[in-house]
């Protein structure tokens, strides 16, 4: 166990699985651990070298056999385990498919209310999670993956036209744990503007989910320097709520994307007036419409500070 004076933070990750229910409605799947005799949701450690998300839909299909597609960012808890700092970061995921089987960790799930659910687990941590899962002024799930471009060398470096300055290798790498990362939101469609180094950036996520990847002009800097409208209409459309959810993926650029989100009423650190920081390899997460807009920012998919190390 880690000493008092040098403790070890234990990083854990999970997700509040839910399915419509009713009118409008929803359920919550709670799970029961007999190891612990306690209800609660499914939830695990993070393994080495591994990003929260990654874990979370992971220890998901682990402890429940459910099928589900990321959606925005839930709370994060924090508490102690003998006297060790711990932190779970929690996923709204619905739930679109697969069956539970009693299994070593989990021996039985149940389908709630969020009232429901809430009285039935055992933490009051838990709960928390619970009543902002059933939020209704922001939606659950997210509509646009707005990504910028990985890393691409120097532009004063590169012999040749700047659009087609391909991807470094750090470029590459950011390129291959975004192909992981976003998959578990099940993109439908997948757009970039011209540069190289835009559809480079989305092309292994294509291949990943067998989609082919559409040329956006509009979210290029050239065209959004002629006519900005054209991308703020676009992502008003992509934005606009659909009877059949969907995911829509779309790289972009360093000048388009701040100025993007600041027309939607995203600040950067929620000051009005700062640009929104939108890194290289960087994705925004959005859904639903100003004013009851989610936009999760992940500055890039590494694997969290505090999982464990690689061997």
């Amino acid at each position: 166990m880690a000493s008092p004076a040098d403790p070890r933070t234990i990083a854990a990750a999970g997700g509040v699985v839910w399915r419509p229910a009713g009118d409008d409605g929803l359920e919550i799947a709670v799970v029961h651990r007999p190891r612990y005799d306690d209800w609660s949701l499914p939830k695990g450690k993070l393994d080495a070298g591994e990003h929260a998300l990654a874990a979370a839909c992971r220890e998901v299909v682990e402890e429940t056999g459910l099928d589900v597609v990321a959606g925005r960012r839930g709370p994060t808890t924090q508490y102690s385990v003998d006297g060790v700092p711990k932190h779970v970061d929690y996923w709204l995921m619905r739930c679109v498919g697969g069956s539970f089987a009693a299994n070593d960790e989990v021996d039985e799930l149940r389908w709630l209310a969020p009232d429901d659910a809430a009285a039935l687990v055992t933490h009051d941590h838990d709960r928390l999670v619970i009543t902002d899962a059933a939020r209704t002024d922001v939606p659950r799930e997210v509509e646009l993956l707005l990504v910028r471009h990985g890393r691409a060398g120097s532009k004063q470096e590169f012999d040749g036209p700047d659009e087609q300055r391909p991807l470094d290798e750090r470029g590459r790498r950011q390129a291959r744990r975004l192909a992981e990362a976003l998959s578990l939101f099940e993109p439908e469609a997948i757009a970039t503007a011209p540069p190289l180094r835009c559809r480079a950036t989305v092309e292994p996520l294509a291949e990943t989910m067998g989609l082919g990847v559409h040329d956006r002009p509009e979210f290029g800097e050239a065209c959004f320097a002629d006519d900005p409208q054209a991308a703020l209409t676009a992502v008003d459309r992509l934005l606009v709520p659909r009877a059949h959810p969907g995911v829509t993926v779309v790289c972009s650029q360093g000048g388009v994307i701040p100025a993007v989100l600041q027309a939607l009423g995203v600040h950067g650190h929620g000051v009005r007036g700062l640009l929104p920081p939108a890194a290289k390899g960087s994705t925004w997460a959005l859904g639903g419409r100003p004013g009851a807009l989610v936009a999760d920012y992940y500055r890039d998919f590494e694997p969290d500070p505090d999982a464990p190390s690689q061997a």
